[in-house]
């Protein structure tokens, strides 16, 4: 069965904000349901896309004409095609705020640079990643864990318009190599490809450029500049380390993840549920699913940032901490259907040595929700 719109969490804060601000920003990785999203919210307003060359083309050479064709407002999807738009947008909505812009864009770093320069103060920006848990539980309430890691979110599967097993690969193929050769000189894809896939089975795990880079024989800073693409593109999320020193926390190594668990199953060449249940890497991609869906749940209502993951000297670690308020909600995450009280280790370590950061102690794991364990949370995942 096809579906033709599902409900996105975030439409409730666009709204909000599309009352207080002339431009509405939205951005996030290709098939994301960026422009879907914005066309349901907005069905009056009309819709063009910078990916149709003549589009581009009267965009670039006429950019007052065309804005000026569009008297009351407009949804301009990849708007990071022409970004030269932004600073005429900028004069018209100076000069009348009552003209709507509502925009698209898929390259994070390019686009956010020239909204911040060319619209601060007038635009609300949102980042739209694929579907949450939310939005995909009344789907099919029957799936399982495997099905759910391997097919992933992006709303083309969901929707009934694309399966796993064709949309991953040529995701990879058409979009992310062409926003890489975008972006970078890159000389031999089949070096990044394989960079990507080292990447998929270092989830969870601390990013290490060195290690990468003798392992491809690139240089470092090559490496580093790969991982921007990676983010810029929305395909790759680097989690902080907690710190009580701010610029401890800023300089330290990171964790990855992707932004989606099915597009990293499809790197590891994972090409069913069933073999997803028998590989090492499904405790990884499950860790994956959870943390992507509290930075979902926090996106969708126009928060962000506030997510870590902490570990000491020691090795004791604490797979996510979410900041609420002067203090943490802590989370110990495993893929385990069974609870073992050996999953609170962690979260004790960090509640003794930061009593006074330490507000809710949570274990996330992937069978039915028990009573709390010595003052701890056991939640499925699916509450998460």
């Amino acid at each position: 069965m096809i579906i033709d719109y599902i409900h996105r969490t975030m439409g409730e804060a666009i709204i909000e904000a599309a009352q207080y601000f002339p431009v509405i920003t939205l951005t996030g990785p290709r098939q994301s349901g960026k422009s879907t999203l914005l066309r349901h919210l907005f069905p009056d307003v009309p819709y063009v896309s910078m990916e149709e060359p003549d589009v581009r083309l009267q965009a670039k050479t006429d950019p007052r004409g065309f804005l000026d064709s569009y008297t009351s407002g407009v949804i301009i999807d990849e708007i990071q095609n022409v970004p030269e738009l932004l600073s005429y947008i900028q004069g018209i909505v100076d000069n009348n705020p009552s003209r709507k812009f509502y925009l698209t864009g898929s390259s994070q770093f390019s686009l956010l640079k020239t909204v911040t320069q060319s619209l601060a103060g007038r635009t609300a920006v949102f980042e739209l990643l694929p579907l949450s848990l939310d939005e995909v539980a009344h789907l099919d309430e029957e799936i399982g864990v495997d099905s759910l890691l391997y097919r992933g979110f992006y709303p083309a599967i969901w929707s009934g318009k694309n399966i796993p097993r064709l949309l991953y690969p040529n995701y990879i193929k058409t979009y992310l190599e062409r926003d890489v050769r975008d972006l970078l000189a890159i000389q031999d894809l089949d070096v990044f490809q394989r960079f990507l896939r080292l990447c998929a089975a270092r989830i969870g795990s601390i990013f290490n450029a060195s290690e990468l880079s003798n392992e491809l024989g690139v240089a470092v800073n090559t490496i580093n500049s790969w991982l921007s693409v990676l983010q810029a593109s929305y395909i790759i999320y680097m989690l902080p380390p907690f710190f009580t020193n701010t610029r401890k926390r800023l300089t330290k190594s990171h964790k990855i993840y992707f932004t989606d668990c099915g597009v990293a199953a499809y790197l590891l060449d994972i090409d069913s549920p069933q073999t997803l249940n028998r590989d090492k890497m499904r405790g990884h991609l499950f860790e994956n699913m959870v943390i992507m869906n509290f930075l979902k749940n926090r996106l969708n209502t126009g928060s962000d940032g506030g997510l870590y993951f902490y570990r000491d000297s020691n090795g004791n670690e604490v797979d996510l901490l979410v900041k609420n308020g002067s203090r943490y909600d802590c989370y110990e995450i495993k893929s385990s259907a069974t609870f073992h009280p050996d999953f609170a280790k962690g979260l004790k370590n960090f509640e003794k040595a930061f009593p006074d950061l330490t507000q809710n102690k949570s274990i996330i794991y992937a069978g039915a929700p028990l009573p709390p364990y010595e003052g701890i949370t056991i939640r499925n995942f699916h509450t998460v």
